[in-house]
């Protein structure tokens, strides 16, 4: 009932417009987006740099069914890139494929991203497809291999989720190409047939493809917040002389910013996952919505940063 109240309020027109125009919804959402436009979003990104830290920028807004929307968003991208390079910021951008016309039709979502790959490999920079719930998966695998790997490889990269039953075969598939991955747990409620239902499954199968990564991969990105699983796997970095420069941990904007700064003085990567764009309001009612755990999970990284920075 809670999951359908936020996935109903996300999708409220007369509710976003009231809480953008809203400052105490606006401070409490600054906190995890940042802000609207492009000069905001590269600020944050700057702000992060100043602390050691890299960033990956991802323009809000997904399940795009308009094709003049797909092309604005991906038009946005190349200004973006554009932006990045000539501010000097050290950041790449993330991309989710539904953002760029993939359900409209595979034709001009392979238009839009190859525009942005190009652009993105003139500059030396790199592009991170974003993995959305399991129906995308297979579907955005074969796109990434058959129509983007051959001509973009170490331009572009992908992210499998832990939480799919699935992955660690996809992990050794992606080794092989071979391909840079970002793992993360995975934010989708997804049925037991695909997923492992307990969170005690999902962490396990996270830890053991994140050591096959670190150990087999092209610099692969650790996505978590989960200090017990960041003590784990830098206890097995060192104990098996794996070099930091050899993977990145990455982490969202606004949680655990004293852990992130904490990996940086022990000399770790870190790298921010920085979104921005008007529907950050849709954005976060459809995060809590997926996995409604996830309101205590902010919550409570909210509260230990301010208890630890006292």
């Amino acid at each position: 009932m809670f999951r359908t109240l936020l996935l109903w309020l996300s999708r409220q027109p007369s509710i976003f417009n009231f809480v953008r125009h809203n400052a105490l919804a606006r401070s409490f959402a600054a906190r995890f987006v940042a802000g609207e436009t492009i000069d905001s979003a590269c600020a944050a990104v700057a702000e992060l740099n100043r602390l050691g830290i890299t960033a990956s920028l991802d323009l809000l807004g997904e399940s795009v069914r308009n094709e003049a929307e797909a092309r604005a968003t991906g038009a946005t991208y190349l200004t973006l890139l554009d932006e990045i390079a000539r501010r000097k910021l050290d950041a790449n951008v993330s991309v989710k494929l539904t953002a760029l016309g993939q359900d409209i039709s595979d034709a001009l979502c392979e238009e839009n991203i190859r525009a942005i790959l190009t652009k993105a490999k003139g500059y030396g920079s790199f592009v991170r497809l974003d993995m959305e719930s399991s129906e995308y998966t297979q579907r955005t695998l074969d796109f990434f291999a058959q129509k983007l790997q051959p001509e973009f490889a170490g331009t572009v990269g992908i992210v499998l989720q832990s939480a799919l039953r699935r992955t660690a075969e996809d992990i050794t598939w992606a080794n092989a190409l071979p391909c840079r991955v970002r793992i993360c747990k995975g934010a989708y409620l997804e049925p037991a047939t695909v997923a492992f239902p307990d969170k005690r499954d999902v962490d396990a199968n996270y830890l053991s493809c994140a050591k096959t990564l670190i150990t087999q991969g092209t610099y692969p990105g650790i996505a978590t917040h989960d200090e017990r699983i960041i003590d784990e796997l830098t206890r097995f970095a060192r104990a098996n002389a794996i070099a930091p420069d050899r993977f990145e941990f990455q982490m969202l904007y606004g949680v655990r910013r004293d852990l992130q700064e904490k990996l940086v003085r022990e000399g770790w990567r870190m790298r921010v996952y920085v979104p921005y764009g008007e529907q950050w309001y849709p954005y976060l009612m459809r995060r809590l919505a997926e996995r409604p755990a996830n309101v205590a999970f902010i919550t409570g990284n909210v509260l230990r940063e301010l208890v630890s920075r006292r």
